[in-house]
């Protein structure tokens, strides 16, 4: 980390909001006019909507992710945590991977840290669920899912088969179907290449508290979602919820109950915690509370946009709206936001930021989908193979950087030709098995002649003090 005395814009948060941020406000910036730093656990922005795509090996998991210092080389990429912010000295605290926490001042602030899963003190949950948020978890998805099937073929023992073969995904909104209509898609693929499993024997279930599934696309749309599932012999609760999971039986509040070694949570999410610990205005359900300009209430050098914020909806007709979680609306507000530090800095008015919803796209495994679009005041609703082209079109279009845009293509393109992968890498997951399970032998018997030789050399020496008396 350098010191500057130029000022310092800390961008905390690599993902969506915060990376097209950085980027505008370099591109805007002049020369020598102000550092930027950025700060995030990870060292790359995860394209989320390709999450469900990963998990079902039809896009490379590298491809899915963007390396912060490759795409922002001219700003500081910092590897850890802002844990607590001073406003009143205008200075963030630290925490890298490794090493004792530090101080860093600043002098202007975006606060773009995302959201995270939303859950519930569910019993068994936090031991047995698996999330959907990061591009580890889509490609753990993956690797565990094609391990039950490796189980479930080479067992005799039928409870074994059967836990392994029944797979519960908990949440229908965007992430809940489009993840089980992936997995289910590789699932039926890949039962081909087993010699005792078909996909009658699979049990796929879908639970949601709500009475529908893909809100986000409308409710034809959606109950067209709904029947599509359940003909690929998907079952589907509405209007029910998951009350436990301890050791992997599923209790649901309808009564169904069912053994699975599978628990997908995608109900949702929730601003990140730690901006509690920021000494930043909230709403009531934890979003920073900005104004049209994404700048914080109250403030005159702190903005907010995307998942962690509730920005006010300008085109929406209610009277009091936000605008929803989604990428479409993160990327717009990013480049906005970029556009009024850069005026915030100079001392310009700042811009609001308005954009009228354009729809919503949703895949549903391979040639599968539903979509919205919206031109002018018409909404036109597909459906199908149409509907999977323009959701592939769209997201391959809005993945950051033409490098990756063109990866995922070749993915996709290459996918025309060649069969779908089915290979688990579990052993990814824990690389050093194998070897410790070699070495550990050899250095515990190094370890037990090393004793074994100190001891007669001990006994040796006793017996000739001993004769020496």
């Amino acid at each position: 980390m350098s010191t500057t005395e130029r000022p310092r814009i800390l961008v905390v948060g690599g993902g969506y909001v915060g990376l097209y941020a950085a980027r505008r406000i370099l591109k805007k910036m002049r020369y020598g006019e102000a550092t930027v730093t950025v700060v995030d656990p990870r060292s790359y922005m995860t394209y989320q909507p390709f999450l469900p795509e990963a998990a079902a090996g039809s896009i490379s998991p590298r491809h899915v992710v963007v390396p912060l210092r490759r795409v922002l080389p001219k700003a500081e990429v910092l590897t850890g945590r802002v844990t607590t912010i001073d406003q009143d000295r205008k200075v963030a605290t630290i925490a890298p991977l490794v090493g004792e926490a530090y101080d860093l001042p600043f002098d202007y602030l975006v606060v773009a840290m995302g959201a995270v899963s939303r859950t519930f003190p569910i019993p068994g949950l936090a031991e047995n669920g698996i999330g959907m948020k990061g591009v580890e978890e889509a490609i753990g998805l993956r690797n565990h899912v094609l391990e039950q099937l490796d189980k479930a073929d080479s067992t005799t023992d039928e409870e074994v088969r059967r836990r392994a073969l029944t797979f519960v995904f908990v949440g229908g909104g965007f992430a809940g179907a489009e993840t089980i209509g992936e997995v289910e898609d590789m699932a039926r693929d890949a039962a081909k290449y087993y010699p005792n499993i078909k996909r009658e024997d699979m049990r796929f279930v879908l639970v949601d508290a709500a009475p529908f599934i893909l809100p986000e696309v409308g409710p034809k749309l959606g109950e067209y979602g709904l029947e599509h599932l359940k003909n690929r012999g998907i079952e589907i609760y509405l209007n029910t919820s998951m009350d436990s999971c301890v050791d992997g039986h599923v209790v649901l509040k309808n009564g169904l109950e069912v053994d699975s070694n599978t628990i997908v949570w995608t109900a949702g999410v929730k601003p990140n915690p730690a901006l509690a610990r920021f000494g930043i205005p909230l709403g009531p359900k934890g979003h920073v509370d900005v104004d049209a300009t994404m700048q914080v209430k109250g403030t005159d050098y702190v903005w907010a946009a995307g998942d962690n914020a509730q920005v006010p909806d300008l085109a929406s007709d209610k009277e009091v709206a936000f605008c929803p979680p989604n990428a479409q609306h993160a990327l717009r507000q990013a480049k906005v936001l970029g556009d009024n530090v850069i005026s915030g800095m100079r001392g310009f008015p700042q811009g609001d930021y308005k954009h009228a919803n354009k729809g919503a796209v949703a895949g549903l495994g391979l040639h599968k989908g539903v979509a919205m679009i919206v031109v002018g005041k018409t909404k036109i609703k597909l459906k199908g193979r149409l509907a999977w082209y323009m959701h592939r079109a769209y997201h391959g279009m809005a993945v950051p950087t033409w490098n990756r845009k063109i990866r995922v293509f070749a993915d996709w393109t290459l996918g025309m030709f060649l069969k779908r992968e089915v290979v688990s890498l579990g052993a990814m997951e824990h690389p050093r098995e194998e070897f410790y399970e070699a070495a550990a032998p050899v250095t515990a018997a190094a370890s037990a002649a090393k004793a074994e030789g100190t001891a007669s050399a001990g006994k040796a020496d006793t017996a000739e003090k001993a004769k020496a008396s």
